[in-house]
């Protein structure tokens, strides 16, 4: 039986109110975390669970393992990324395409890391629910997998996303302070940083490239080409628009115009997660030394790969 206008509406309108509370609840927990964070000491902050370092305000029980059992819908949009690959721009682009393409503005700022917030979280929230993740993708609840949602993919660089994944730890409190670039660097390349090894990620994605529910788009490509990059997303979403609402989105969703907008958006981590967004930033934090064993690193794992050449590493990265 097809719903009349008025009973459309009040679904939105009870979908807003219900997202609006989700609101609320996640960013009083996030608050909560942070301030718990804060108190405890450098060496507490982590913890290994599977073999990976993941932040210790996350409990392994409650949370990551529970996962493992939680159940998708088939209207989920998951986003992934590995730590400071673009996350916290994308969900706003993220954002802006579904409301422009469905006339429901959601109430959300972002959408839960389901790590860091758990299954109880996650069945309240509303349909249909924008998730995220930083897991690499062997971790993601095989649910996901099952009911073939709809992940975005977003990769960077790696060596701006170490020297952005550097800045982050420091000004993070939920994350311990790097005691130096030089060891946050031999801990990046061997893999003992929150989240685990960058090119383990990549190289699990590589398998997964041509999986027609998982879209890949790289941090430099949104830099390079907004709008066509506005207009992919929606395309891999099946949501139309408008000529003249990819060029606002791209307009609104600049990464400059992202940070002005942080305080609004992220409260008080604002600052934090929106940093400075430019790609080459690595060349005022590399040695020669570190910049030839990364260049060694890249073409040992993901030379002849699909991702390393949509990543353009000898463009961005020599």
């Amino acid at each position: 039986m097809d719903q009349g206008p008025g009973t459309q509406a009040e679904g939105a309108t009870g979908a807003s109110g219900q997202d609006a509370s989700m609101n609320s609840t996640l960013e009083a927990r996030i608050q909560s975390r942070m301030e718990k964070a804060k108190k405890m000491k450098e060496e507490e902050k982590l913890y290994r669970y599977n073999g990976v370092l993941y932040p210790a305000i996350m409990s392994p029980e409650e949370n990551l393992k529970a996962l493992e059992t939680v159940e998708a819908r088939p209207d989920d949009i998951m986003l992934v990324a590995y730590p400071k690959c673009g996350f916290n721009w994308t969900v706003a682009v993220l954002r802006k395409i579904t409301s422009a393409a469905t006339g429901v503005k959601a109430e959300s700022k972002m959408p839960p890391l389901i790590e860091f917030f758990g299954p109880e979280m996650l069945q309240k929230a509303p349909s249909p629910r924008l998730l995220g993740t930083h897991m690499h993708p062997d971790n993601i609840p095989a649910s996901f997998y099952q009911k073939k949602t709809k992940m975005l993919v977003v990769f960077r660089n790696p060596k701006d996303t170490m020297v952005s994944f550097y800045h982050f730890s420091n000004k993070n409190p939920v994350l311990p302070t790097a005691e130096s670039w030089d060891r946050f660097y031999a801990d990046f390349m061997s893999g003992e940083v929150p989240w685990g090894s960058y090119f383990d990620h990549a190289l699990a994605w590589e398998k997964r490239i041509h999986d027609p529910n998982v879209m890949i788009i790289t941090f430099e490509e949104l830099k390079q080409d907004l709008s066509g990059g506005v207009q992919r997303v929606a395309d891999f979403l099946g949501l139309s628009l408008t000529d003249d609402q990819v060029r606002t989105i791209a307009e609104e969703s600049t990464f400059n115009a992202m940070k002005e907008g942080a305080k609004d958006s992220h409260g008080q981590m604002g600052s934090v997660f929106f940093r400075r967004g430019e790609v080459g930033d690595w060349r005022n934090h590399f040695s020669q030394a570190q910049s030839e064993q990364m260049d060694a690193a890249f073409k040992k794992h993901l030379e002849g790969t699909r991702l390393g050449a949509r990543l353009k590493y000898d463009v961005y990265c020599k």
